[in-house]
Order: structure tokens, then C-alpha cells, then sequence
């Protein structure tokens, strides 16, 4: 096969399957000047929106052919940028010879919980995944419940379950990071339900509502390898001796011996950090941010990105990706970007606000929010231990908690009334979509001063990126405080701690950040695993 790039289709072209594949087949003909009879096939590798002149908005493609003459096309119209196709088929690892004595564990069931878990048990090594909130389907009842009534589960809520944190999100597949693996494991979501496009859409997503029957269908296939999935099993100590991990606690109660343990306990695992740290666990702070989460009509979104377009079948919500760098040190940006999404109560300690974003796989709700965040670094924390960044989230959510009315309602402010600091009294055209609803507070009384004068700043200037950004009706909520771990479990290049055995991955130990970051960690792990120790069958 061979690979053509940037190919050019205007949105109406694109309007539906055939009439998009019909485009792009003539492009293909007309560029290796070949007839119909001898194009067996192509497929789409790449897609992304050119909106950068709004009056004249394009797809751009980059597509694999399958011809005959693979190799004459490739000397004829080598210099116009044609190549062939490369082979970023997943290969794996060389699987190790030394013994494991028991089956492996991994803690946690989140993206790289779950993809080191699903890896893991594909090879036969028969892993024990264990998780301490509940299947996706108790857990939805039990965040409903909260989201309704403020009946907070500790244990079974927005950060703790099946799926994570990330199951209650956009559902975002975008990454920084340049590796093969991820469309491995884009593979793996379409197997397990995902659409064929998150494969080649530039920035895919799949939504809430799709993710929650995905993750029960890659539960279902660790199963049907041979792996164990418990729920409800929380960890709460670790028994190590000779510097190497002997055996798990689960429930206070339940001991089970292990020799490798897999440990991706998210972000907001607090007490478990606690655990670890007293086990005598290396860990290190590690700078995150905290913010807000802002709420626009998407409508106005759509407009400032596609112009007269906006509305254009095919485009769907429009999105968008900020940063700001101000005078005094501090840096701002947009995160986990949500159209036609929700602002979400996603607590996991009592007498603590925290909010996050959520969006349906169709993005179809009426306003668009985004995490609006600023920098925060070890020195912030007023202390060097390892957990001082914990403590800091705590302080901002615990007043975030009593500014909301002490019900888990979330303190919310008018843009406008943000920057003249008074508080709010009631809402414009713009109505918030957090449940179980919001309380009219100054948002500086929850946030340190320097987050809501560089937040200031930055919506300024965000308005000249984004016309409309600063529009005084516009909702600011808080707080988000979980955007990253405030901690970091300290590896080595084999992913091991400096207990044996021990192998820290994830968001929550530090080393990734989103849905599929967190699960390259966790294929990245397994195979450090996988490297080492023969499988069990």
C-alpha cells in the first residue's frame, strides 16, 4: 500500500460515508493517475478540520491505497511526498523465563489498570484485577444518587469504579505522546464497542455514555482470557518484607500473597498514598494545577471556530485549546475541553467540592465547558512532604464545600461578576449544568489569589482566541482541583518502585495524563512485566 497526505475535501463533500469516500476516490485516481479498475482498495488513516479560513473550511485526509503497481507509483510520484504504507502493527514483547510464583495483581481499573490488565491476561499471565468502587453499572446508580439527592458513595463515585476517573468525561482519545501503542489500543476500544472513526479522527472521543458499556466489554474480555476481576476489593495495606512486596490486604480483612503487584490507583486514591507512604514507598511531590470550569452556550463556540459554517452537518460541536503565559510566573490553560457537555460533582471525600466536565458521545447538550487552570508548584504547598500537594487540593475543596451551602452544591460567579469581584445574583442567558446544583459565591474565597488574578488575565485573552470567551454571562464553577496527581511514586526504567515487585503506572503515579496516555502507561507496564516472568499457562 501506499500513503497519500493532505488531501483536501470542502465539509458538503463529506456530508455523509458515500459521498465522502466518492471524493476521495476521485482525488486518489486523479493523483496517481490511475484508472478505477486499478484501485483495489484505500482506507482513511487521518482526518482533521482546516478551519483556519472560516469561509472556506475543508477536511483533511491522509488515506492508505492498495494498487498493483505499488512500486512504479512509488518511483514516479515519490517527489510529490507519496511513501509507502508503514507497518505500525503492535509486535509485543519477548515474553521472560523466570518463575511467578503467584498470579499478578493490579490495582485499579482504570484506563491503565484495565489496558494492563486485558495485555496482561491475552499472554496468560491470568491477572487479579482488583477495585475498590463497583462495576459500571452500580457505580452510574450511585453517581446519580449523588448528583441528585448529595448522596456522596466514598468508595463507588465519579473517581473510584470501573473505568475510572475517565468514564465520567468527554471521553477524549487525543494524546501528546508519539507512540505505536495507541492505536493498539484504539483497536482495543473498537473491538470492545467504540466507532471505526476514533482510528483515524484527529482528535477522536468516544463520550460517557459509550465508555460505560466499553469498559464493561474490555472487563469482559480480561475475563474470557483467563484474568479475575473483583470489585468492591479496596487495598488497604501492603505487607513487604526483604525490601519486596509479599502480600496485599484487601478490606482490612482478606490477605492475598503476590510477587507482582500492578499499581494504578488513580489520582484521588488518598488514603491509599497514605498507605504506601508509610510502607516505606518512595514518592515525591509533583506540580499539578487548580481552577475552575467555565460554561459558554456552545453555539457561541461554534461560531468563533466555524464561522457561517457552524451548524454544518458533519462538524458537530466545535471545541478548542487555550494557553496563556502571564508577567507574573504563572501559566493558564483550557483542559479536558467538554462541547455540548456537563459540569460534573465529582467528589470522593466527604465535605469536599470538586468539579470536572462530561460529555455524551454526541455532544448535543447546550453549553460547552472547559477546565480553566492555573499552574501549581511544590513551593505553593508550604511543606516538603511527599503528600503536601494532597493537603493543598483538600484546603481549596473543603472551602469550596462551605462556600456552596455545605450540601455539596459547587460555589458558581457570572464571568462578569468575576472581574469586579461581587458576587452574583442571578444568571443570564447562560444557565449552569451542574447538579446537585450551584450557590451564588465569590470564587476567591476558594481559590489562592494568584489562580484568580492569572485566571483574569487569561479569559482576557482567551477572548481575542475565541470570540465571546469573556462573555460577562458566562459561568465560572468550582473547584477543580483533579486535573493531575499531585504525587508522584518514584520508578526506575523497569517501571518498579523501590520495593520489588512493586510497579507504580498511571495518572495517579504520576506518569500520564488523560485516557490514553494512562493506558500506554499501562501496556508499557505489562510488558516490563511481560519482559521479565513467563506467563502462567
Amino acid at each position: 500500500m501506499v500513503r497519500l497526505s493532505n488531501l483536501k475535501i470542502g465539509i458538503s463533500k463529506a456530508a455523509n460515508f458515500d459521498t465522502e469516500r466518492q471524493a476521495l476516490k476521485n482525488i486518489i485516481l486523479s493523483k496517481l493517475k490511475i484508472n478505477e479498475k486499478e484501485l483495489i482498495d484505500f482506507k482513511i488513516f487521518k482526518k482533521s478540520i482546516d478551519a483556519r479560513k472560516k469561509d472556506e473550511i475543508f477536511y483533511v485526509y491522509t488515506v492508505d491505497v492498495e494498487i498493483p503497481n505499488e512500486e512504479r507509483i512509488l518511483r514516479k510520484y515519490s517527489y510529490k511526498g507519496i511513501i509507502p504504507t508503514p507497518d505500525l502493527s503492535y509486535k509485543g514483547v519477548q515474553l521472560g523465563t523466570e518463575d511467578m510464583a503467584e498470579r499478578p495483581v493490579v490495582i485499579g481499573m482504570g484506563p491503565a489498570g484495565l489496558f494492563a490488565g486485558l495485555m496482561l491476561s491475552k499472554k496468560g499471565y491470568k491477572p487479579i484485577l482488583l477495585e475498590r468502587g463497583e462495576d459500571v453499572e452500580t457505580r452510574t446508580t450511585k453517581i446519580n444518587k449523588f448528583w441528585n439527592n448529595s448522596l456522596l458513595d466514598a468508595e463507588s463515585n465519579v473517581q473510584f469504579g470501573e473505568g475510572g476517573a475517565g468514564t465520567f468525561s468527554d471521553g477524549k482519545l487525543t494524546t501528546l505522546i508519539n507512540d505505536r501503542r495507541c492505536r493498539t489500543i484504539l483497536e482495543e476500544f473498537i473491538k470492545a464497542g467504540a466507532p471505526q472513526d476514533i482510528l483515524y479522527k484527529s482528535k477522536p472521543h468516544i463520550g460517557t455514555d459509550m465508555l460505560k458499556s466499553i469498559v464493561k466489554n474490555i472487563r469482559q474480555e480480561i475475563i474470557a482470557h483467563g484474568g479475575e476481576v473483583r470489585f468492591q476489593a479496596k487495598v488497604t495495606d501492603f505487607i513487604i518484607k526483604d525490601g519486596k512486596i509479599d502480600a496485599v490486604i484487601i478490606n482490612d480483612d482478606e490477605k492475598l500473597h503476590c510477587k507482582v503487584v500492578l499499581l494504578a490507583i488513580g489520582h484521588s486514591a488518598r488514603d491509599t498514598f497514605e498507605v504506601l507512604l508509610r510502607r516505606g514507598v518512595g514518592m515525591s511531590q509533583k506540580p499539578f494545577s487548580i481552577g475552575v470550569r467555565i460554561e459558554h452556550p456552545q453555539d457561541i463556540i461554534n461560531k468563533a471556530q466555524y464561522g457561517d459554517a457552524s451548524g454544518h452537518l458533519g462538524l458537530g460541536a466545535a471545541d478548542y485549546k487555550l494557553s496563556y503565559h502571564s508577567k507574573n510566573g504563572r501559566s493558564a490553560y483550557t483542559f479536558c475541553m467538554c462541547p455540548g457537555g456537563y459540569v460534573v460533582a465529582a467528589a470522593s471525600e466527604e465535605q469536599c467540592v470538586v468539579v470536572n466536565g462530561m460529555s455524551e458521545y454526541k455532544r448535543d447538550g447546550e453549553n460547552a465547558n472547559s477546565a480553566l487552570l492555573v499552574g501549581v508548584k511544590p513551593a505553593d504547598f508550604d511543606s516538603e512532604h511527599p503528600l503536601a500537594g494532597i493537603e493543598f487540593q483538600r484546603r481549596w475543596e473543603r472551602l469550596a464545600y462551605q462556600a456552596g451551602g455545605e450540601n455539596y452544591r459547587a460555589p458558581a460567579q457570572l464571568t462578569g461578576d468575576f472581574f469586579v469581584d461581587q458576587p452574583s445574583i442571578q444568571w443570564g442567558d447562560v444557565k449552569p449544568t451542574y447538579k446537585p446544583g450551584v450557590t451564588f459565591a465569590q470564587l476567591k474565597n476558594c481559590l489562592p489569589n494568584y489562580v484568580t488574578e492569572t485566571l483574569k488575565e487569561a479569559i482576557v485573552y482567551f477572548d481575542t482566541r475565541i470570540k465571546g470567551f469573556a462573555l460577562p454571562d458566562s459561568i465560572l464553577t468550582g473547584v477543580e482541583t483533579r486535573s493531575s496527581s499531585p504525587v508522584r511514586i518514584n520508578r526506575d526504567e523497569n517501571h518498579l518502585s523501590n520495593i520489588h515487585g512493586l510497579y507504580p503506572l498511571g495518572e495517579g503515579s504520576g506518569y500520564a495524563g488523560g485516557i490514553m496516555s494512562s493506558a500506554v502507561d499501562g501496556v508499557k507496564t505489562a510488558e516490563k512485566v511481560m519482559l521479565k516472568y513467563a506467563p502462567l499457562e
